[in-house]
């Protein structure tokens, strides 16, 4: 299955989604052009789960300051393609409900957790954690609980004929859920050479569905008399 937009219309624009997802390109060109090498701003920037449980520093930042720097950095094309994709689709109906400004803290609420969730999951690994991946698993969280039955437009392959076909987002995103909590539970003892960080997907997508309702305004009812 490939979303690629939902039948969900907002109230506002989304200036904070789409203001992620430009500050993660522009991170993502930072990267592939800076003449110290992709390499060394993934190891100084990304989140290292050692230095984030430990708190020492071996990284150009402060562990602290990765939990940040980390969700804006990336490792391919397909990597950030899929996230901000991701993100475009369910990030700015949970913007609309949530508000411009409590939406940016709940992603980056996600995103600390989800850093976190991958660090506790591997506490001993070196290898530095990047990409926007947990935020966005907060924000698929919170959508599936507000929106379960917005249809979601969504490629669907049978050998070489595709088909779009409109799914509930309680069948996209639970089947995406699925997906990491499965290769979560595989996964273990194998993360430390490198690999997808899948418990930082589980921990963001608990932390959005677990939370989400925390995070609504309070409703103003109007008083009749």
């Amino acid at each position: 299955m490939f979303p690629f937009k939902d039948d969900n219309p907002t109230q506002t624009f989304p200036f904070i989604t789409i203001g992620i997802i430009t500050i993660n390109i522009l991170a993502y060109l930072w990267e592939i052009l800076s003449p110290a090498g992709e390499r060394y701003i993934i190891y100084n920037y990304g989140a290292i789960p050692s230095g984030l449980l430990s708190l020492e520093k071996t990284q150009a930042l402060h562990p602290m300051a990765t939990v940040f720097s980390s969700m804006f950095l990336h490792g391919g094309l397909l990597h950030i393609g899929g996230n901000m994709l991701y993100l475009w689709i369910f990030g700015n109906n949970i913007e609309d409900r949530l508000g411009h400004f409590r939406f940016l803290l709940f992603y980056l609420v996600s995103g600390i957790i989800a850093s976190y969730a991958h660090a506790i999951s591997s506490p001993s690994s070196t290898v530095p954690m990047i990409g926007a991946s947990g935020a966005v698993a907060g924000v698929l969280g919170a959508y599936i609980l507000l929106f379960p039955h917005a249809r979601v437009h969504t490629l669907i392959f049978f050998g070489f004929f595709v088909q779009v076909v409109k799914i509930p987002a309680l069948i996209v995103i639970g089947f995406w859920a699925i997906i990491q909590l499965v290769n979560g539970i595989l996964s273990q003892g194998l993360l430390p050479q490198g690999g997808v960080a899948w418990f930082a997907h589980i921990g963001g997508f608990l932390t959005g569905l677990l939370t989400i309702k925390i995070w609504l305004p309070k409703r103003r009812f109007k008083e009749w008399s």
